[in-house]
């Protein structure tokens, strides 16, 4: 690896590491969600996060996990995600894990979108052909006759509006907050929210050993899958990383098929290389913006050449 970044090859492995949980948290949601209700699955997958961090980060940050400048917006970006959870796990009730994940996929289109007004980033031709195109590839799976159920399709949509938001409020956050903070208060608000509405909503039955396993290990892939996930980009930048992000599509088309013998039909599967192709042509174009700000910043810092100075001749001949 580079000199500008010695741990880039550490940071990429740390990423697969995240990406990989991640699948198997929707995997694991996916077959919990055929049997329990899914309020229950959400809950436990906040609670666990929670309680993780709680014991492993609070006896040494003490109130620095919970001290931030911006609490009310910290609470909406929370908000935001505990509202993927819901929609990504309900969708997966009646979606195939490839296509559910390449919907929500969508979401870095939307942000494109949305960096304009929200954030006054300037939207480049390339970033306008490269959502267009993702945009095709959405209506490749969600193809008027095609198999997937309608609900299903808005249900992963919502939650692809829902990321992109909490997108937008990462960034609107980075500044002022640390990762930490922004990850514990992920945690704090979804095992609020729902520990408030569980006794409304969970109706379902209690489950066995087994199952009790893997209801707790949401928690475990979704805490663990996001501080790897933090790991990464604090030792890497943004723009190294994120068309690695779109291998989570592969390995949710694999473990889609192996799990539970679903795989895309043609179009289906024509629309998830889309979707994953004008996300991965939106980093790039990304990381090139990023570039040539830095050499325009390198650039405007260096000083000035000094003016050689030509001292008049003191010969006889003037």
């Amino acid at each position: 690896m580079s000199d500008t970044h010695p741990h880039a090859l550490r940071s990429i492995l740390l990423l697969l590491g995240a990406l990989f949980l991640f699948v198997l948290l929707d995997a694991t949601a996916k077959r919990l969600a055929a049997t329990y209700p899914v309020p229950m699955l959400v809950w436990s997958r906040y609670a666990l996060h929670f309680l993780l961090m709680v014991v492993l980060l609070a006896p040494s940050m003490r109130l620095k996990l919970v001290t931030t400048r911006r609490p009310g917006r910290q609470i909406v970006r929370a908000t935001c995600l505990l509202a993927v959870t819901f929609f990504n796990i309900t969708a997966l009730q009646v979606m195939p894990l490839a296509e559910t994940t390449a919907i929500v996929f969508a979401a870095p289109l939307m942000v494109t979108l949305m960096a304009g007004p929200l954030l006054g980033e300037r939207i480049g031709p390339l970033r306008w052909v490269a959502v267009v195109t993702g945009f095709v590839g959405v209506l490749l799976i969600a193809r008027p006759g095609g198999a997937l159920v309608a609900e299903g399709v808005a249900l992963a949509l919502g939650a692809a509006v829902s990321y992109a938001a909490y997108q937008i409020l990462t960034r609107q956050l980075s500044p002022t907050e640390t990762p930490v903070n922004m990850l514990f208060y992920t945690a704090l608000v979804g095992t609020a929210a729902t520990s408030l509405a569980l006794p409304w909503l969970w109706q379902g039955p209690m489950p066995g050993p087994l199952d009790a396993l893997l209801i707790a290990s949401l928690g475990i892939y979704g805490g663990c899958g996001h501080f790897l996930l933090i790991r990464a980009f604090r030792d890497a930048p943004a723009s190294m990383l994120s068309p690695i992000l779109y291998v989570q599509l592969l390995w949710a088309t694999l473990i889609g098929w192996f799990g539970f013998g679903q795989l895309p039909d043609g179009w289906g599967l024509v629309g998830i290389l889309t979707i994953g192709g004008a996300g991965v042509l939106i980093a790039i174009d990304g990381r090139r913006t990023a570039q040539r700000r830095h050499e325009a910043l390198a650039t405007a810092a260096e000083p000035a050449p000094a003016q050689t100075r030509f001292a008049p001749s003191k010969g006889r001949n003037r």
